[in-house]
């Protein structure tokens, strides 16, 4: 089963972005999405952390070999 790594950015540039080091094995493009989905809803709707406005940010979902696969803005899983 491939394994993907949900790194979040905050806007733009490296310092930007927190990068996921244990990643999630998912079996499909459609399961990785739907499971980016949730993780986004969970997030905008769990953890608010002061000065960050989550529908700024977006996942980066890379794959094992480092290409990115997905790119998810936050604001998609809120509407």
């Amino acid at each position: 089963m491939p394994r993907y790594f949900l790194n979040v950015r905050y806007r733009d540039g490296a310092e930007h972005l927190a990068v996921d080091d244990e990643g999630e094995d998912l079996p499909d493009a459609t399961a990785l999405r739907e499971h980016v989905l949730e993780v986004a809803r969970d997030m905008l709707q769990q953890m608010p952390i002061r000065g960050i406005n989550w529908h700024e940010c977006r996942f980066e979902v890379t794959d094992e070999a480092g290409q990115r696969v997905l790119t998810l803005p936050f604001a998609e899983a809120g509407e």
